[in-house]
């Protein structure tokens, strides 16, 4: 599945930067390449940046890391759960909640990107296990519809989208 296979009946509204920050991708190719691209950036941070916040209330990079890891645990379940025809609604979370809970800013990078690519990898490893068709599947999520492949994708642009922030706010 690409992006431009996706329809607005696929995914919230909300997620449209998501896919839009990606272009035409396979979604396969978005998750690996997304892993490489994400620690790279994350290695090229100077260690006085981690913790550097570009406004008053707004994420550290440290938090913007363990954010993303969130996120695409949240979204993998999704996706597993639409997959398996589980048509329970399921409910949205709060990442404003998430972030201070995850004490991000007590972490080093290395338990980060440690942490990050085995989520990754979990992630590759159960898209690869989809059918076809099957990303085709719904289910509910945060009061919306959203197909697996979307879900799928929408972790790629959601990595996207923060690495751009970083890169030009933090930086």
């Amino acid at each position: 599945m690409r992006t431009t296979d996706l329809s607005t009946t696929d995914y919230n509204p909300y997620y449209q930067p998501y896919i839009k920050a990606l272009g035409d991708v396979e979604l396969m190719e978005g998750l690996r390449t997304g892993m490489d691209q994400f620690v790279n950036q994350v290695l090229s941070i100077p260690e006085e940046k981690l913790t550097y916040a570009y406004g008053v209330g707004k994420w550290t990079i440290l938090e913007v890391l363990v954010h993303l890891i969130d996120t695409e645990r949240v979204f993998q379940y999704r996706a597993f759960r639409f997959y398996r025809n589980d048509k329970t609604p399921l409910p949205g979370f709060d990442q404003d909640e998430y972030v201070p809970a995850s004490k991000a800013n007590n972490r080093t990078r290395e338990s980060i990107l440690k942490e990050f690519k085995a989520v990754r990898q979990s992630t590759i490893a159960l898209f690869e296990t989809f059918e076809e068709e099957g990303l085709k599947r719904t289910g509910m999520a945060s009061s919306a519809k959203m197909s697996v492949g979307a879900a799928g994708l929408i972790i790629s642009g959601h990595q996207k989208h923060h690495q751009a922030i970083i890169e030009n706010r933090y930086l």
